[in-house]
C-alpha cells in the first residue's frame, strides 16, 4: 500500500533509544570474564594434556621395566633350579664317596680285629645303617670273647652283644664254635680308622678269610 502526505510536511524521525552506561559497562565485564574464562580453562586444558602425557610415558616405561624384571625373575628362577639339581648330585657324589671311603674303613678294621685272634674267622658280615650283623667260626669260646673285646678297643664299633653261639663240627679233628653277633658303628665325630700295627701280611683285607695263626 502506498502512503501520501498531503499535509506537505516532513514526517518526524523516530528518536534512538540510548543504552544506559551501566548496561554497557556490565556487558563488557560479562565478555571480559567469559574470555578469561577461557583462557583459563584452555591453560588448565594443556597443563592437564601435559600431565596425562608425562604419565602414560611413566607408565610405559615401569611397563617396560615391569617385563625386564620378569625376566630377570624367569633367569634367576631358572639358575636356582640348575643350582638345586647341581647341589643334589654333588650330595649323591659325597654321599657315595662317604659311603666307600667309611665302608673300605670298616672292612679294613674289622680285618685288623679278626687277624688278632687266634682261631677265629667269619663267614658273613652285613651292615644295614649303623648296625652290623656278624657271623664267624672259633676254636674256643675264648676266642670269642677275645674277638669282642678286640672290637670294643678299636674304638671303631660299640654295643657289641653275642646273640647266639654253639659248638660245630666243621672241622672233625677240631672242637669249632660257631657264633652270632651284632655291632653297632660308633659316630664318626666318636670313632674313625685306629692306627694299627703292621701285621706282616701281604693281604691287607682279611674279612671273609681265616684268623688262624
Amino acid at each position: 500500500m502506498i502512503r501520501i502526505n498531503l499535509l506537505g510536511q516532513a514526517r518526524p524521525k523516530a528518536a534512538k533509544k540510548t543504552v544506559p552506561l551501566e548496561a554497557t559497562v556490565q556487558i563488557m565485564f560479562l565478555v571480559v570474564a567469559i574470555l578469561l574464562a577461557g583462557v583459563i580453562l584452555g591453560i588448565t586444558y594443556f597443563q592437564e594434556q601435559r600431565d596425562l602425557d608425562a604419565t602414560n610415558k611413566t607408565i610405559s616405561q615401569l611397563r617396560a621395566e615391569k617385563a625386564s624384571l620378569q625376566q630377570i625373575k624367569m633367569d634367576v628362577d631358572r639358575f636356582e633350579a640348575e643350582k638345586n639339581v647341581l647341589l643334589q648330585r654333588i650330595d649323591v657324589i659325597e654321599t657315595l664317596q662317604r659311603n666307600r671311603s667309611g665302608g673300605q674303613d670298616l672292612l679294613q678294621m674289622v680285618a685288623n680285629t679278626v687277624v688278632r685272634v687266634d682261631t677265629l674267622w667269619l663267614t658273613s658280615l652285613e651292615r644295614k645303617g649303623d648296625a652290623l650283623n656278624i657271623e664267624g667260626q672259633a676254636g674256643s669260646i675264648n676266642g670269642v670273647a677275645n674277638f669282642i673285646t678286640q672290637l670294643k678297643r678299636s674304638g671303631y664299633f660299640d654295643k657289641v652283644e653275642i646273640t647266639e653261639t654253639k659248638e660245630t663240627d666243621i672241622i672233625k679233628t677240631a672242637e669249632t664254635f660257631g657264633f652270632k653277633m651284632t655291632a653297632a658303628v660308633a659316630p664318626a665325630s666318636t670313632a674313625g680308622p685306629a692306627k694299627t700295627q703292621p701285621t706282616g701280611t701281604s693281604q691287607p683285607q682279611q674279612t671273609a678269610g681265616k684268623g688262624r695263626s
